[in-house]
């Protein structure tokens, strides 16, 4: 072997040559020739392009992560203040230390963990929020040592405060710290309560001084977060794997080239030499010269088959990807105009993922709602407020009745159009008045006067809500102290004794106050409608009745509700009472606090009902069902409580009335494993009973598609009886039925969402005898039990139930557990995710997650910073997937499948032609040609396919015939023909340029037949293709390159020569017709008799056919539905309330209110009707309207706007539905 050439030695360097003229034999010895030529193409083809390929993508590399440090830096320079050596300084974020002392100005972000040391509020008390920690935007409450806060912000004493902190090593408990701080020879313990988490932001406190304890990667906050992941695709790994097969392929041809080289030089070929000689390193024995020979053609056919290896391919994809990218930020229907907020693609290596996504984890808080609460609706003592009615007490559409009020002073978002309240408050209506006093003086808000106008801070954004609803209508909430409330009632400002405050919390759900006026003692009460009914006196039923129904009807349009009831107390229960509270107080025994505030919270009468809207954002509702109908899957891991979250979910057609919904709330291993399991079992039993199907192993895992159900059409599967026996009808019955779900009383944690009044009950006699509609089934899991049901025992039963639920909401789950979640499905599921957030407890998912996108909403820029793709708001996630991702996956695919194509059919020509050329590596192209093909002359037709276009294993096989048809089809027409002149065409040259210039055509007009939408711009670039394949052959086989050059190159004039021959257009059109005409004739047949979905969608288009049955279908199930009476809850603060530091003193109104410096309240007589307001905003006397040009239909922008167009709408124009019909 040593003798063979590929094992020789490497020649050393030349210093100078001698040679002997006319001795090739002396000549040979010195080994000048040691490589042999083994390629008749020119080095320059292979190495250019590859170097070119490599070059281009570490550029794309460099500037993808250049962009993210830039980001990474805007946070990293961030200035706050230190004190150091006695003195503030500036310091970026990125130098901060642990022990430093911080100071923190007014809405700063807080740098770091800090132990808080003191603030500017009496009793060293701060606001925070934590919207970027939790999602909420409402206020909380931190507080400085007693020790520490009277240090105040006295450099001199902050420079020598020399306290020693002891605490717990860096964690992910957001909820939980526990150290002791030691000072001055005493140690005080910490809590969480005495701590800021990096990611809050300071609210209305002046400044705030705090130690570091955490920093940097050590904070709480980064704790949270995962680590940033390379993320690829699918087709990246597809492709990965099929350029390695390509390359398999590439070698078996040049095993096959070799061994037919080695026999037909040692029976062919050894007797030719003396026209075909070998080279003189060329053994000239026969089998050992074979060998040789074959060996090195083995080479020689790598290179010249190596075009089959796409080594431009991920250039071109790069390309793809970036413009495909561009296009996303350039599109004008993802601009955000409000905030000016564009589209964009910050990373151009996953768009073909958008169109392939299975799983949608989302946030709630600011990505699915803009976390603003209205008073939208109200009932009071029967009679019903906030619906447009005509004469005989329907709902109208009749545009002067549903035109705004103008009130003199409304929040920005209140928009009222029922004239029945203001007249009420007009003609005295006591209970009115009642009404919106409990509103006035029921609450914990902080009233706060901010350039002259009056602000309130309330703990949660419902309270607020409430608390401006009133002030809008006349009753002003103007101060507290510790033991005192002042309001301005109407046109008359009133004191009240506030003589106690019964907190709310999360079992209570309630919260009640006790106030004096006049000697009359009042007890105020609101809190959830089940709460409140099980403590009113026996003559409140009649009118309980009749608001159970209101607050269906509330329910119905997705509002948040909640109960007002009142107690006149007299003063000698009050003395007995308080001295129990106080009794309990002392004995700091929260179980005995509550049964003593249960003690006097009976006997109640009732008020009536108020319904707040947790404002969507635009389009979500329309945006998540048309996800829903994809056959997306939608999960929403929010930090809220259950209630909330439900309501957000019934609101946002996430959940519907028709769902099966289960609740897993247990706190312990062995609780949330018993839940699981009977959810399971519920599960099973009602999948047998409705759709007539016997589970036999019932530890099987649970799948839909083992059953041969289709989620998306249930009603297709179900069994064809009339459920009218005693047992259906009890199963028709929703609390039967729906055990686990809020509408459950026992362990329920939203009894104030759902219990079945009266009105329930006679929805559920009308529908007995028609059977139950059933929408799938629903989750809703809480933080405490994920805990258990991610452990290794239990986290794949979990997952079982949750992917056969169409919905799940994870409730009160931390930042680390989103991304568990996601981690959950990614790992066990193989599907494809996408998570979506807007604030900084969502990065974690964000990256976890195969793609990310962030929203630039009021929680900061950590989740843009974090996310692959970002906008500005929820609804444009239906265009990024369902058009871009769709498009851009499409595109790819098509671009994969002709790249290969076109190659295979270009190299595989070289590959026939060897057992025509005696199988020498004898290129049957000009090098020029092979240089050019993939660059110009079918690059830019199949990049326009994968750009343009607006809609995979045949590609190689298509190639493998194609390159069939255009070599032998050309080799038998123009082998026995003949020029005019007498010459042969059969000379390679000649035969060379006939196969590339057929290549060229047939491969673009091969593309052209694939491409749906044939723009201006692609026309440009077929036919300029095709004819600069003309102009630049017949310019370079031409003499004028020759005079120029001074070179003979072979194939001057053969371009002319072959043109002017009618055998080569006969030739052509004839090649044509056999590659293109059964390609027709495919297409007609496939479209004619087995139509895709996209053609059906494009017929669908033309003629509106699907939609019309669809409507046809839903008149159908409309009439027959049987509706599940859910009652929506109202949603308290997320925490106990700020009760206890109010009645303590240590928080009270911080201010003073002189009365000319608050904007005066509204009189009822500037209430007037928005027509008579020439100024009046053109946004609030029309209805906003989200219109998809897509989908081309349009539905009202929120419930409170479409729940005005009453039943007329549904007449006029079926497409308009309510928010809560899905």
């Amino acid at each position: 072997m040593k003798n063979l050439p590929l094992f020789k030695k490497k020649a050393p360097e030349e210093q100078h040559r001698t040679i002997k003229a006319n001795d090739r034999a002396n000549n040979a010895l010195k080994q000048y020739a040691l490589i042999p030529q083994i390629s008749s193409l020119q080095p320059i083809t292979t190495i250019l392009p590859l170097v070119f390929v490599l070059a281009l993508t570490a550029i794309k590399d460099a500037s993808d992560d250049i962009s993210r440090h830039r980001s990474d830096r805007e946070v990293n320079k961030r200035p706050t203040n230190v004190l150091l050596d006695g003195k503030l300084v500036k310091e970026i974020w990125a130098k901060i230390k642990v022990g430093d002392m911080i100071k923190l100005s007014n809405n700063d972000f807080v740098t770091a963990d800090l132990v808080l040391i003191s603030t500017s509020e009496p009793n060293g008390l701060c606001f925070i929020e934590t919207s970027e920690l939790d999602g909420e935007t409402n206020l909380k409450v931190r507080q400085s040592l007693e020790e520490t806060c009277d240090l105040k912000d006295n450099i001199e004493e902050l420079a020598k405060f020399d306290a020693e902190i002891e605490y717990e090593a860096p964690n992910n408990n957001l909820s939980r710290f526990e150290g002791n701080l030691k000072w001055q020879g005493n140690t005080y313990p910490l809590k969480n309560e005495n701590i800021l988490l990096r990611g809050c932001r300071l609210r209305n406190t002046q400044w705030a001084f705090g130690i570091v304890c955490y920093a940097g990667p050590d904070t709480k906050l980064m704790k949270n977060s995962g680590k940033a992941k390379f993320k690829q695709t699918k087709t990246d790994h597809l492709l990965n794997r099929i350029i390695l097969g390509i390359f398999m392929f590439l070698l078996i041809m040049c095993a096959i080239m070799t061994i037919c080289c080695g026999f037909w030089e040692s029976f062919v070929g050894y007797y030719f030499r003396i026209y075909l000689p070998w080279e003189n390193y060329i053994k000239d024995d026969q089998r050992v010269g074979a060998l040789e020979k074959s060996l090195l053609v083995f080479l020689s056919y790598i290179i010249i088959l190596n075009t089959v290896v796409p080594i431009s391919l991920y250039v071109s994809i790069e390309f793809i990807r970036l413009l495909q990218s561009k296009f996303i930020d350039w599109d004008i229907q993802m601009y955000y105009e409000p905030n000016n907020v564009p589209a964009q693609a910050r990373t151009t290596t996953l768009n073909e993922e958008l169109g392939q996504i299975e799983y949608i984890f989302s946030d709630k808080t600011g990505t699915l709602t803009r976390n603003i609460m209205t008073f939208n609706k109200c009932s009071i003592r029967g009679k019903l407020y906030g619906y447009v009615t005509d004469d005989a007490g329907n709902e109208t559409q009749d545009q002067e009745k549903t035109k705004p009020m103008k009130f003199e002073e409304a929040e920005e978002d209140f928009v009222w159009y029922d004239k029945k309240l203001p007249d009420a408050i007009k003609e005295g209506d006591e209970d009115v008045n009642e009404f919106f006093t409990v509103l006035a003086l029921c609450h914990t808000v902080m009233p706060e006067v901010k350039d002259g106008k009056l602000i309130y801070q309330a703990q949660s954004p419902d309270e607020n809500a409430l608390v401006s609803a009133a002030r809008t209508f006349g009753y002003t909430f103007k101060a507290r102290t510790q033991s005192s409330i002042t309001a301005k009632l109407l046109d008359k400002e009133e004191t009240y004794e506030l003589l106690s405050i019964l907190d709310f919390d999360n079992d209570r759900k309630r919260m009640s106050v006790i106030v004096k006026k006049d000697g009359k003692i009042m007890l105020y009460c609101k809190g959830a409608d089940s709460k409140i009914k099980e403590r009113l006196d026996q003559s409140e039923n009649e009118i309980m009745q009749e608001t159970d129904e209101h607050l269906n009807k509330f329910a119905n349009d997705g509002l948040r509700t909640l109960c007002l009831a009142y107690k006149e107390l007299n003063e000698a229960d009050f003395d007995a009472w308080n001295k129990k509270l106080n009794e309990a107080n002392m004995e700091k025994r929260e179980e005995k606090v509550h049964e003593t505030y249960e003690e006097i919270e009976k006997d109640l009468k009732l008020l009536g009902a108020t319904a707040i809207e947790d404002k969507l954002q635009d389009g979500v509702p329309d945006c998540i069902s048309r996800l829903a109908k994809a056959g997306i899957k939608i999960w929403v891991l929010t930090g809220d409580k259950v209630e909330t979250a439900y309501n957000i979910g019934l609101s946002c057609r996430l959940l519907t009335n028709d769902m099966d919904i289960k609740v897993i709330e247990d706190d312990s291993e062995k609780g949330v494993a018993e839940k699981l399991e009977q959810v399971r079992n519920e599960m099973i039993d009602k999948i047998e009973q409705l759709f007539n199907i016997k589970i036999e192993d019932r530890k099987k895992r649970l799948n839909w598609k083992d059953w041969g159900i289709d989620i998306m059409k249930f009603d297709q599967h179900r069994q064809d009886t009339n459920e009218t026996s005693p047992n259906n009808k009890n199963e028709t019955n929703p609390n039967n039925n729906n055990k686990n779900s809020p509408n459950n009383k026992n362990k329920n944690p939203n009894e104030g969402i759902n219990n079945t009044g009266q009105q329930g009950q006679t929805t559920l006699n009308e529908g007995a005898n028609t059977r139950e509609e059933f929408d799938g089934f629903g989750l809703l899991i809480t933080g405490q039990a994920l805990v258990h049901g991610l452990n290794d025992k239990l986290k794949l039963k979990l997952l079982e139930l949750a992917t056969m639920c169409k919905a799940v909401v994870c409730c009160r789950v931390t930042p680390l557990q989103k991304a568990q979640v996601v981690e959950l499905v990614i790992e066990n599921e193989k599907k494809i995710t996408l998570a979506i957030g807007d604030g900084a407890n969502d990065v974690s998912m964000i990256q976890k997650a195969h793609i990310g996108v962030g929203i630039s909403g009021e929680e900061g820029r950590q989740a843009v910073l974090a996310s692959d793709y970002s906008f500005g708001q929820f609804r444009y996630l239906e265009r990024l997937l369902l058009v871009h991702g769709r498009w851009s996956y499409l595109r790819i695919s098509k671009f994969l499948r002709y790249f290969f194509y076109k190659n295979f059919a270009f190299t595989l020509c070289q590959f026939w032609f060897a057992f025509f050329s005696g199988f020498s590596a004898q290129s049957v192209y000009d090098p020029f040609f092979v240089a050019t093909y993939n660059m110009f002359f079918s690059s830019l037709p199949v990049l326009a396919l994968g750009i343009f276009d607006q809609i995979f294993a045949e590609s190689v096989i298509h190639g493998i015939l194609t390159s069939c048809v255009i070599f032998f089809v050309p080799y038998l027409s123009a082998s026995n023909s003949t020029r005019p002149a007498g010459m042969t065409q059969a000379d390679l040259q000649s035969f060379g340029f006939m196969i590339a210039t057929i290549m060229v055509i047939i491969v673009n007009l091969q593309n052209a037949l694939e491409m749906w939408y044939w723009t201006g711009m692609y026309h440009f670039v077929l036919w300029g293709t095709i004819v600069i394949h003309f102009l630049f052959h017949c310019a370079l086989y031409s003499t004028l390159i020759w005079k120029i050059f001074k070179t003979n190159y072979f194939y001057v004039g053969v371009a002319q020569a072959v043109l002017t021959t009618g055998n080569f257009w006969f030739t052509l059109f004839l090649t044509c017709a056999i590659l293109l005409l059964p390609v027709f004739a495919r297409e007609f047949f496939r479209m004619r008799f087995m139509p895709t979905m996209t053609d059906k969608a494009r017929l669908n288009r033309k003629y509106r056919v699907e939609e019309k049955q669809a409507f046809i279908e839903h008149i159908h199930k409309l009439k027959k539905q049987v509706k599940r009476p859910i009652r929506s809850g109202y949603a308290f603060a997320q925490q106990e309330g700020w009760g206890p530091l109010i009645t303590s003193g240590r928080m009270m109104s911080r201010r003073q209110f002189p009365a000319k410096e608050i904007t005066p309240s509204p009189s009822l007589s500037n209430i007037q009707s928005a027509s008579n307001d020439s100024n009046l905003p053109s946004q609030l006397a029309s209805r906003d309207e989200y219109d998809d040009k897509n989908l081309g239909t349009k539905t009202a922008a929120t419930s409170s706007q479409l729940s005005k167009r009453g039943g007329s709408a549904k007449e006029t124009d079926p497409l308009i539905t309510k928010r809560s019909d899905v």
